[in-house]
């Protein structure tokens, strides 16, 4: 019996999100999807898509490497969220860095020529091990292997301004988690 995944493997790389309401439902006054890819057809690099109050309710997307950031668009970021697809979403040029260890808080710091967002996600949960296949779920195209740490506290700063709403707590597979999570260790399959 073979132990490996028979499917293409298309990305490589983490996907941290924070999902923010003002109540506890699915209506987010804040979205934001953090990639950092290690591999993929267009590259190593780094892109936030950010829609929050604090982007007047847009969709705005930061990108150390543009070509990267639109394969995204075309392939699983815009399977995820159908809004991010719109390649007529301008990318704004920016760099990247990390700090925390994920077991107590983790941030990550984007800076532009007039720009500074700050993700912190905090109150750490217990790491889940997802795994799905290429078209398991209707309109679901490709499968993903990833470790999931929810994170009950979130906070998102643009220029030192705090985006409005909170995490809330939510399960997944009978198991604790939350609209915030780090994705670690995350590959996303395609059919071979």
């Amino acid at each position: 019996m073979s132990i490996a995944d028979p499917n293409r493997v298309i990305l490589t790389g983490e996907n941290p999100f924070i999902r923010l309401s003002e109540t506890d439902s699915d209506d987010y006054t804040t979205n934001a999807s953090f990639w950092r890819i290690i591999f993929c057809p267009a590259g190593p690099g780094h892109v936030l898509y950010l829609k929050s109050e604090l982007t007047e309710n847009r969709w705005r997307i930061y990108s150390d490497n543009i070509a990267m950031a639109r394969w995204l668009q075309s392939t699983v970021q815009g399977m995820l969220n159908a809004e991010t697809a719109d390649q007529a979403i301008p990318v704004i040029d920016a760099q990247f860095s990390k700090d925390g260890d994920p077991a107590y808080f983790w941030s990550e710091r984007i800076d532009t020529s007039d720009e500074e967002i700050i993700l912190t996600w905090h109150e750490i949960g217990d790491p889940l091990l997802i795994h799905t296949q290429p078209k398991a779920d209707p309109g679901r195209p490709y499968g993903v292997c990833t470790v999931l740490i929810p994170a009950l506290g979130a906070r998102l700063t643009r220029n030192g301004v705090q985006a409005a709403g909170q995490a809330w707590a939510r399960e997944r597979e009978g198991r604790p988690f939350s609209t915030c999570a780090l994705a670690f260790s995350e590959s996303w399959t395609d059919s071979p």
